[in-house]
């Protein structure tokens, strides 16, 4: 279980992610193009974005992954240039793709991670967690067996076991069938609710984004706008956040296309 009293961040810092003007290039790309955000501590922000947009490096970046070419910031308090290990000590991160040991069962999966991050009470910590999260009637089953929305379970237990004060979470619920995502939302939605534990999250999902407090839409490594969902409805003048997406394409598209006339 997820500690009552949420740790304190670094400097008294009002927001839990906080970073101006951030840019990652590669190889003469530019993946993400002058980023700034501001995530206040419990709030659940949706990341969204066609694919190839940025969405992932920009979550790499304030995990301490990547480094920023340029830009600064904050997570929880700390720089994300020179204090990414103390970033990393108090988050959670979920790549898109299944990271952990496929020959390991949950068990020893969770007792790695656990050892990973010098928990006390290792033993006690990992049986928690496995009834927290469901997981205990499948322990001993290998990793590498499980169903998209168990590893799923899985991955997100492994983010939990170091009581992480922010959780970045990268297209999370790919491919997992409806029921498992209601259930990974509802753990998410407690987290902030009940601990106060900070989550970006990118998804493709409107009825994911609906659960979000806030949400941005970042397009060629250019987040262009920002809101919650029904200022975005209200703001574009939609009847759902479906729709709002759709609308923010097709305007877009159209900006793309008179540029590419502009210069022919």
């Amino acid at each position: 279980m997820m500690k009552k009293t949420a740790e304190k961040f670094q400097d008294n810092e009002t927001f839990a992610i906080d970073v101006q003007e951030i840019s990652k290039h590669f190889n003469g790309f530019c993946a993400v193009d002058k980023l700034t955000l501001q995530i206040k501590p419990g709030e659940i922000f949706g990341f969204l974005g066609p694919n190839g947009s940025g969405k992932t490096t920009a979550i790499r970046m304030l995990c301490g992954l990547l480094t920023p070419d340029s830009g600064r910031g904050t997570c929880l308090g700390f720089n994300i240039i020179k204090d990414s290990l103390s970033i990393k000590k108090r988050m959670g991160y979920m790549p898109q793709k299944f990271s952990l040991y496929d020959d390991l069962t949950i068990r020893e999966n969770l007792n790695f991670m656990a050892q990973m991050y010098d928990i006390e009470h290792r033993q006690q910590k990992v049986k928690e967690t496995l009834t927290h999260l469901g997981l205990t009637t499948r322990q001993n089953q290998l990793a590498g067996t499980l169903s998209g929305g168990w590893k799923q379970r899985l991955a997100l237990a492994s983010c939990l076991m170091h009581d992480p004060r922010l959780l970045l979470l990268d297209e999370p619920t790919a491919g997992v069938d409806p029921f498992a995502r209601k259930l990974f939302w509802d753990e998410i939605q407690t987290l902030s609710t009940e601990h106060s534990v900070t989550a970006l999250v990118s998804t493709h999902y409107t009825d994911e984004a609906e659960r979000c407090h806030r949400l941005g839409y970042i397009v060629w490594g250019k987040l262009i706008v920002t809101g919650s969902p029904q200022e975005l409805i209200e703001k574009y003048r939609q009847d759902n956040l479906g729709d709002v997406f759709v609308h923010l394409m097709r305007d877009i598209d159209s900006h793309q296309s008179i540029k590419n006339k502009s210069m022919t």
